[in-house]
């Protein structure tokens, strides 16, 4: 949705405002998200969206009769900006230097008396309860059933419907029962009875089923209860077919009405095991106010499990790399050789490699909307380009292309930025010390126990020695076949309160490697590659581990300054450029596999 006349915005705002007047309602908080706390959510869901003009897919929105506010991070500053301009919405730079965040801002203008209003089935329980928290330090309270734009919500999507599909061993790696055992055991390391699963790819990972219903993300709708002997699914029946049917009754899962799952936790007994960051806060009332039963926290089982890929997983991941890496090859090939005609845009360059990435055999999706962003454009992270907007790219400067794809053997995420023709020292010099950084991370060997946060600044370091930085972490767990963000595991410097971020990287989990540079109105870089986590040695100091990378596509060689590389900086690019021709010189000949030679030469 492009909003083209911020005063729709303007009169929407009003009509809220109305609302909350006649609500009773003082404050009114509206957050990006479904009923599952996904992090992109389908068309039926964008509400924050609708109210603001933002279209990022990260933003919190606060309402008062007075002001209105917008909270995103640094990836979307520069599009937020641009976006709600004349709305009547302000932009809170979520971690810039004397700006509030969504917390100290409600607790600013928190009173006596005042009632905060937000729809439970999309808020966190656990942000719910920090919320009624501070609510009630001021001496008001929470509405978790107000939901003002649902009522002038005019043309809204459809709910998502799409029909499951199943997932065969020979992709998955294990069936629902090896699965259920699992997550059965970490239940019984808590003590429960039940556990009360709503994330999406959570539930679709633990009973080996994939969907249509958001877009790039292969879900459906469906909530989940296992207990100690039964599992159930809330879904729609006729999303499954028959053999799909077959497989769950053997597994011992029952299907139920979606929408029944508020009900059935009424009923159930024990200890019931819930992730209050995973939950909405519906689901968490709905445990509480069970008095035959007891709440117990901690993470979703099945979060920690998948995010663990199993050998079966890791060999696909590996062979589709190849495949999706001979794609973006051909597309750099093609984008240097025809820029110079005049007659590409951005979303022209995008369409080309889409179109390439759907020949391959097993494609499904996009992982994410193709990002294509010239010079300039490439310093807003998540800048999306299409036929109606779109900057004409010229045989100079640089393009960054942000891509990824869903297939039956996983998901790839990648970026590399190109040179299009001459470029300037500047340019070259962030480049070369991007690489630097994403080949040190890449390179690591560190010892079992480590997270994110001990091995990011090794991606970091070579910018922040020139007071350099970039507004985002370094890299983001990838799901198999899901979510192209997947909790737990990732790189970054800074813990924020809350996440759930502090995971230790372990065998077998996959992480994006992507540090950048992004010059407001000049130009943006990165460079990502995909790495999977393998074990090194043992010796009398523990378990070494390291990283394999996945991502099999040239580094742009006309974008390197070797001045600001080390010696083992130029072995890393050489090895890994070894590497890729050996990969990809057997799917290409003629003119291509002359310019992958030149594109891999070393040196």
């Amino acid at each position: 949705m492009e909003i083209k006349d911020n005063k729709v915005i303007r009169e929407r705002l009003a009509k809220v405002r109305e609302l909350m007047k006649e609500t009773g309602i003082d404050i009114y908080v509206v957050v990006t998200g479904d009923y599952h706390i996904s992090e992109y959510a389908g068309d039926y869901f964008k509400e924050r969206e609708y109210i603001t003009g933002f279209t990022g897919s990260a933003g919190t929105a606060v309402i008062t009769q007075n002001e209105a506010k917008l909270f995103t991070d640094g990836r979307y500053f520069v599009q937020a900006v641009r976006q709600i301009e004349g709305t009547g919405f302000e932009l809170m730079a979520v971690g810039a230097p004397g700006v509030m965040n969504l917390n100290e801002y409600c607790t600013s203008v928190a009173g006596k008396d005042m009632v905060m209003g937000f729809d439970g089935r999309t808020v966190p329980a656990q942000m719910g309860l920090e919320l009624s928290g501070l609510m009630a330090s001021k001496g008001g309270r929470c509405d978790f059933d107000f939901n003002a734009i649902e009522k002038i919500y005019e043309n809204r999507a459809a709910f998502p419907h799409s029909k499951a599909f199943y997932l065969e061993k020979k992709y998955t790696g294990a069936e629902i029962e090896e699965k259920l055992v699992h997550i059965r055991e970490m239940m019984g390391r808590k003590n429960a009875d039940v556990h009360i699963m709503t994330t999406l790819d959570d539930i679709c990972w633990t009973f080996n089923i994939r969907g249509r219903d958001v877009e790039c993300n292969p879900v459906i709708m469906a909530f989940s209860a296992i207990t100690k002997d039964r599992a159930y699914i809330y879904a729609d029946r006729e999303r499954f077919n028959s053999d799909i049917e077959s497989i769950f009754n053997e597994a011992g899962v029952d299907i139920r009405p979606y929408e029944q799952i508020y009900d059935d936790i009424k009923t159930f007994t024990g200890r019931i095991l819930i992730d209050r960051k995973r939950i909405n806060m519906r689901i968490y009332e709905s445990v509480i106010s069970n008095v035959n039963a007891e709440p117990v926290f901690g993470d979703n089982p099945a979060m920690l499990l998948k995010s663990v890929k199993n050998e079966t997983e890791v060999s696909n991941l590996r062979n589709l790399h190849v495949d999706d890496g001979v794609a973006v090859t051909k597309f750099i090939f093609w984008l240097k050789k025809n820029v110079s005609k005049g007659d590409i845009t951005e979303a022209d360059a995008a369409s080309y490699l889409d179109g390439l990435r759907s020949q391959i055999d097993d494609f499904i999706e996009l992982s994410f909307d193709t990002i294509s962003a010239y010079n300039e454009n490439a310093a807003m992270m998540h800048y999306h380009a299409d036929s109606t907007n779109a900057a004409l790219l010229k045989p100079e400067g640089m393009l960054l292309v942000d891509s990824g794809g869903q297939y039956l053997r996983g998901t790839t995420d990648i970026t590399r930025t190109i040179a299009l023709g001459p470029v300037t020292d500047e340019m070259r010099k962030y480049f070369t010390l991007t690489l630097k950084g994403m080949l040190n991370l890449a390179n690591a060997r560190f010892l079992k126990g480590c997270t994110g946060f001990n091995l990011d600044i090794l991606a970091r370091g070579p910018l922040w020695n020139i007071g350099m930085d970039y507004r985002c972490g370094t890299g983001h767990g990838i799901g198999y076949l899901l979510n192209v963000h997947e909790s737990p595991n990732g790189f970054r410097w800074k813990h924020n309160p809350g996440h759930n971020d502090l995971a230790v990287i372990e065998e077998g989990m996959v992480t994006s490697d992507e540090p950048g540079v992004y010059i407001e109105g000049k130009f943006g870089i990165r460079i990502e590659n995909e790495l999977v986590c393998v074990k090194d040695c043992d010796n009398e100091y523990g378990t070494f581990l390291k990283f394999d990378t996945l991502t099999m596509v040239p580094i742009d060689r006309e974008l390197i300054d070797v001045k600001y590389l080390d010696a083992v900086d130029i072995v890393r690019i050489n090895e890994y450029h070894k590497r890729v021709y050996e990969m990809l010189s057997p799917h290409m000949e003629g003119a291509e596999l002359e310019m992958l030679a030149a594109a891999t030469e070393a040196f």
